[in-house]
């Protein structure tokens, strides 16, 4: 075991601050990583704020993270000494169940093991994130990050990234299609950027009239401000399919109208309270509804192949540690274009 500092929180009402605490030393297929930057995800606030009853405290968040593998194990085979590496959500999962067989650990059918607030199966420890100076990981669980992308704008590739891309890859969104993105935040914006990679017309909605220029600077085709029923009509049983980014409780089949014959409305973000949905909206069109939780391993890895062939990266604000409770502040009241990131150097002078 060794000691390294964090940033924690200590309950729902605690700000983030200076932690220490023990990381397990590398098994024989681990890898030990420095971190370089960390992202913020708005599900760091849920999970520090224990907004879904399940948080166990002390909690270090942060599930976007960029690093330098500093110490390998006897029997890793992917990662040498000073290769840059990254983790997402996922630490590890059974492996051998149905879902993980198929690639997809995060939906793992015995417990996937996320990388903070999850119980470790094979230590017995609660899993503390990528808010600290290192992270250990078995090597299949870590992915390689191609050199020719932007570190600290990767880091939210490996949460908010995945979690677009995985939907519109499975549904084979491309070229002839039109799609609706809803939301243009952390993960909107990726998801413009995606869509348009793929080849599809891209059209966005936004509750923020001052998001238009952006929206077209990211890849969209057009823009269109929610609170207009005028400029909603016009896509009325038009897409084909609509990736839902957003957390706000919203009534469902507002957007559902826009979907063509066995159109798909995607949801990925999760919002507080349960959606309405009235059953003609679905009916009609033979329109579906589906839900999406970020990707497996080898989707993510191919997701990062995929940022370095197109050059796609976040748009973010990199901020220090010592910053991080105003930048959740911000985050909630929607004040940031479009993703922190955490130098995690800064570390360094805060503890």
């Amino acid at each position: 075991m060794y000691t390294i500092r964090a940033y924690s929180t200590q309950s729902p009402i605690s700000p983030l601050a200076p932690f220490s605490f023990q990381r397990r030393d590398p098994r024989s297929q681990d890898i030990q990583i420095e971190i370089l930057y960390c992202g913020v995800c708005h599900t760091d606030i849920h999970q520090a704020r224990n907004e879904w009853h399940n948080t166990i405290y002390p909690c270090v968040p942060g599930h976007e993270i960029v690093g330098r593998v500093v110490k390998t194990g006897s029997e890793v085979k992917k990662f040498k000494i000073g290769d840059i590496a990254a983790v997402g959500c996922l630490m590890n999962s059974c492996r051998v169940c149905s879902s993980c067989q198929k690639g997809c650990e995060q939906y793992c059918e015995n417990g996937a093991v996320f990388t903070y607030n999850s119980e470790d199966q094979q230590t017995g420890m609660v899993t503390f994130g990528g808010y600290s100076e290192s992270i250990v990981v078995d090597e299949a669980f870590a992915l390689k990050v191609p050199n020719n992308l932007d570190l600290a704008a990767t880091a939210p590739l490996l949460c908010a990234g995945i979690t677009v891309y995985s939907p519109l890859r499975r549904w084979q969104v491309g070229k002839g299609q039109k799609v609706g993105v809803v939301g243009l935040g952390g993960l909107g914006h990726l998801a413009v950027k995606f869509t348009n990679a793929f080849g599809a017309q891209v059209v966005v909605f936004t509750t923020s009239p001052n998001k238009a220029a952006d929206a077209a600077r990211l890849g969209a085709h057009d823009a269109v401000v929610s609170k207009s029923e005028d400029d909603m009509k016009k896509y009325l049983n038009s897409l084909d399919f609509i990736l839902d980014t957003a957390s706000a409780n919203r009534d469902l089949s507002v957007y559902l109208r826009f979907l063509k014959y066995e159109g798909t409305l995607m949801l990925v973000g999760i919002p507080e309270k349960p959606l309405s949905v009235t059953a003609p909206s679905l009916l009609f069109n033979n329109r579906r509804l589906a839900g999406s939780v970020i990707g497996g391993i080898q989707e993510t890895q191919e997701m990062l192949n995929f940022c370095s062939e197109r050059q796609i990266i976040s748009d973010i604000e990199l901020v220090p540690i010592q910053q991080i409770n105003r930048a959740y502040e911000r985050l909630l009241k929607g004040d940031v274009r479009y993703r922190f990131v955490i130098d995690m150097a800064s570390l360094k002078e805060a503890v």
